[in-house]
């Protein structure tokens, strides 16, 4: 069986695209699997299948992490969908595309070639703040579940402190935490632990969850640049009870056939 697919990433948070019509219809995830699969795949944090949309939106999406797992949304893998409407003609300075978390729009800021930068309505979080096994978090949505933790530094196992928080009980459905620390009063340095993929260089919800707690605690103000190890992402927003905005490049970079083993 042959998949085609586009590879982009935004902000080396990597994503392979096909087209919902020239996808299997069956057994998603154990094709999610092996097309992500970085030594016997084509390799990346998720799969996204994409049908053309109408009327409100211009695409609908389906993300599958490299687990297999269903995701709601994924804002890095959003705006790499929005490159390729672009890239075909499909949307023009504003894109609309219909996640598991609702309808995102996107404004084009920038194109050169095959990179792109948008910038794209991630909503008004819900946030609260708790203790989880002893330790100061921030619990929020922005269309998938986060957990955010301020740090001192990342001197620490905090992969395997990710992992852990991934799996609690609490969260049945498992969630996506980041760990982030105070640069100055409009910057924080990120690491993110996402659900169903495990380390990640960026991560657009967990970017954006990260700087909402950050403002929710005082820390810092909006805009807020947030230092990913890929590269910088920017989160901006009037107040924490209006929608959240998010600034990111996309980047096309592959295009080809996975040859499924039957």
């Amino acid at each position: 069986m042959k998949i085609p697919y586009t590879k982009a990433h935004g902000a080396k948070n990597d994503f392979l695209l096909t087209w919902s019509a020239e996808a299997p219809k069956q057994e998603l995830p154990e094709m999610a699997r092996a097309i992500c699969d970085r030594h016997t795949g084509v390799g990346a944090d998720g799969w996204i299948l994409i049908e053309p949309g109408g009327g409100d939106h211009d695409a609908a999406i389906r993300l599958f992490n490299s687990d297999g797992s269903e995701a709601e949304i994924s804002g890095n893998g959003t705006r790499c969908a929005a490159a390729l409407l672009a890239k075909h003609g499909m949307a023009d300075q504003t894109v609309r595309i219909r996640t598991g978390a609702g309808i995102k729009t996107m404004r084009l800021l920038d194109r050169s070639g095959l990179r792109f930068s948008f910038e794209m309505n991630m909503g008004r979080p819900e946030i609260s703040r708790e203790t989880l096994a002893g330790r100061d978090v921030t619990i929020l949505c922005v269309g998938n579940p986060q957990c955010a933790l301020p740090v001192q530094d990342f001197d620490f196992d905090w992969r395997a402190v990710g992992a852990e928080i991934e799996r609690h009980q609490q969260f049945p459905r498992r969630i996506n935490v980041s760990f982030f620390k105070k640069v100055d009063d409009h910057s924080i340095e990120v690491r993110f632990w996402e659900r169903g993929a495990g380390e990640t260089m960026s991560s657009g919800t967990g970017a954006t969850g990260a700087a909402a707690a950050a403002m929710a605690r005082g820390m810092v103000k909006s805009p807020v640049r947030v230092l990913t190890p890929a590269g910088p992402l920017e989160v901006y927003t009037h107040d924490l009870s209006t929608d959240v905005y998010l600034v990111g490049p996309a980047e096309i970079i592959a295009e080809g056939l996975f040859f499924l083993r039957e």
